[in-house]
């Protein structure tokens, strides 16, 4: 993975997060996330660091095989915009090491939510100035949680750990998207929800 900063990358600089401390504490807790899976992401970043770009392939093989998921990286027409489609794969390939290295703290959170906002109507395309469809749906953002953990397994196996090991780093994997799903669906949920 390059060590470049990518494009629209803004990690520890976006607005704080309107979920606290004490919720994402809770939100910890109804998914079951430990310390043991912070050291089996750890584990799983130093697995996953060099087969980034292959894990991002896999993916994009996924979502170009779908012309309903492209289309989010289209113009209203149907035109494919690929510049986008290689700035958003750049934060997305620094998704996966900051998911596996960065600790959960303000920054993280915040994070967390702008990713949330990058794919509704408050700021989609903002960030690449460019003229697509005007946001993901939600039931996209719950979907996704599958393809991106499922795929996952046969790239922390690649290593040689044992079967126990590769489990642990999955099943933290798994918690975490599933974590990081439900912060990223707070921008669509009105206030009283």
């Amino acid at each position: 993975m390059s060590t470049q900063t990518p494009a629209g990358y803004t990690y520890g600089s976006t607005p704080p997060s309107p979920v606290s401390r004490d919720d994402l504490a809770k939100l910890e807790a109804s998914v079951l996330f430990t310390a043991e899976d912070e050291q089996a992401l750890r584990m799983a970043g130093d697995v996953l660091e060099d087969q980034v770009e292959d894990i991002l392939d896999v993916w994009y093989g996924f979502v170009a095989s779908h012309p309903h998921l492209v289309a989010y990286f289209a113009t209203p027409d149907g035109t494919v915009l690929n510049d986008y489609l290689t700035r958003v794969r750049g934060r997305f390939g620094q998704w996966i090491m900051d998911t596996c290295r960065r600790p959960h703290d303000a920054d993280w959170l915040s994070y967390a939510h702008e990713i949330g906002l990058r794919h509704t109507k408050d700021k989609k395309n903002r960030t690449d100035a460019v003229n697509s469809v005007p946001y993901v749906p939600l039931r996209y953002m719950v979907a996704f949680i599958y393809p991106i953990t499922a795929t996952m397994r046969q790239f922390l196996a690649n290593k040689g750990h044992a079967e126990e090991a590769v489990e642990r780093m999955y099943q933290a994997w798994f918690k975490s998207v599933t974590l990081q799903t439900a912060l990223w669906l707070q921008p669509y949920a009105a206030d009283q929800w």
